[in-house]
């Protein structure tokens, strides 16, 4: 069909509106060349976990490079601060024991697949590297051959907790501004455990997540109630988020075959393609179990599925009349971070809907669609719809600085599920 796109045309888009994304949102796990894909940050072995863990746990970063050549690629490791920055009041020894710059020697090339691509991984803590202090921290790979800007190919964020702070959390349909209706509502309380916290508006750096988005992420609000040995958050507008909806999902394990919520498969111009089934927006809620946005590389063979699933172009439609409200996108935790110049979808107006074609690997995927506001926050009113009944995800990070201290350590991490008792 004529909404097909090649290859080269979306490296090219790719590449073209790369610079929107430079020098933003510098916490995200993202590549920063056409030639990179499937960044991923994995703890524990799970995909489907947000990328933190606790203090000297495992942590694995892959990514493909699309290309059978050997390239000598270079991993950087920055300690940050809690808004993401780079932590300059810190030596490097501080937080690294082992040697930094050092080549990444586990790879592999792809096997029997139309897209030639060599799989890159990397794991924390390695034979050259160990990672020290609690908090955030920011891998950021070089191609060897570097040229004069030394601008890295990727950057590969997680963040280190050591578990001294306990946090109580709950989500509530009860809201301060409706009650059952379109938003949900966090509260939590944090136990200092054994650390001293004296002036904890000063003192605390706060996150609170929804689905682990970054685009409307609460930092840095200030308890509300203080005690001898916590701190409250409660009733809180600002902890107050649209609820959205479910996240849909699509499965791709064998490109002869449709998979699950897959129209078609098609074999254009020497690629794959997959036609997902439309999608229109919602007026009633509806039940799907989802990730809340992850994905899973996968294939029917289900071995070796870094290096032996397939790429292809996957075509995503949100049929509707013209939205107002602005640019659509689709997104999921798979989109190098909200707004993505390459999910920017297009209205095509003999198909009355939004349509746009995604170059993906196999496996088994979350998406939604969301409208940005003037300043970058995704929406689902229209395009999805907000249902109190949706499970979402929120993850809470506390980090503390006490006076004198030169970094924010990571020492409160929790994540509490809405609707969890479905």
């Amino acid at each position: 069909m004529h909404y097909f796109c090649a290859m080269k045309r979306h490296l090219i888009l790719f590449s073209l509106l790369l610079g929107c994304l430079a020098g933003t949102c510098a916490q995200l796990t993202r590549s920063l060349s056409e030639h990179i894909r499937t960044v991923q940050v994995i703890v524990a072995g799970d995909p489907l976990l947000p990328p933190v863990a606790q203090l000297g746990k495992r942590v694995e970063i892959g990514f493909d490079a699309l290309t059978h050549e050997y390239t000598r690629y270079i991993y950087k490791v920055e300690f940050c601060n809690a808004d993401w920055t780079v932590c300059d009041d810190i030596f490097e020894s501080d937080y690294l024991s082992g040697f930094n710059n050092q080549p990444i020697e586990d790879y592999e090339t792809s096997f029997n697949t139309t897209v030639l691509y060599t799989h890159y991984r990397l794991r924390f803590p390695n034979e050259d590297t160990r990672l020290l202090l609690p908090g955030n921290y920011r891998v950021s790979v070089y191609a060897d051959e570097r040229d004069a800007s030394d601008e890295p190919v990727l950057e590969a964020c997680f963040s280190l907790y050591a578990p001294e702070m306990s946090i109580q959390a709950e989500v509530s349909n009860n809201t301060d501004i409706d009650f059952n209706q379109r938003h949900q509502q966090v509260t939590y309380a944090l136990n200092y455990g054994q650390r001293r916290v004296i002036d904890p508006q000063r003192e605390l750096h706060t996150l609170v997540m929804q689905n682990r988005r970054r685009d409307n992420a609460v930092t840095d609000l200030p308890p509300n109630i203080t005690k001898g040995n916590g701190a409250e958050w409660t009733h809180r507008r600002e902890l107050i988020f649209p609820a959205g909806a479910e996240f849909h999902n699509f499965e791709i394990l064998d490109v002869r075959l449709n998979g699950m919520n897959v129209d078609r498969m098609a074999w254009v111009d020497e690629q794959y393609h997959a036609t997902l089934f439309a999608v229109t927006p919602q007026h009633n809620y509806t039940y799907d179990p989802d990730a809340d946005g992850a994905y899973i590389i996968r294939h029917s063979g289900d071995e070796d599925n870094a290096t032996m699933s397939e790429y292809l172009f996957v075509h995503f439609l949100l049929e509707t009349p013209r939205l107002d409200g602005g640019d659509v996108y689709v997104t999921g935790l798979w989109d190098n971070g909200f707004p993505d110049p390459q999910c920017l979808m297009h209205y095509d107006e003999q198909l009355h809907a939004y349509e746009c074609g995604i170059l993906l690997k196999q496996g088994y995927y979350n998406y939604q669609f969301l409208q940005p506001d003037a300043h970058g926050v995704g929406h689902t009113a229209r395009t999805e719809g907000d249902f109190y009944q949706t499970e979402n995800e929120y993850q809470i990070l506390v980090y503390h600085r006490p006076q004198g201290a030169r970094y924010d350590a990571l020492v409160g991490y929790a994540r509490v599920q809405s609707n969890a008792n479905r």
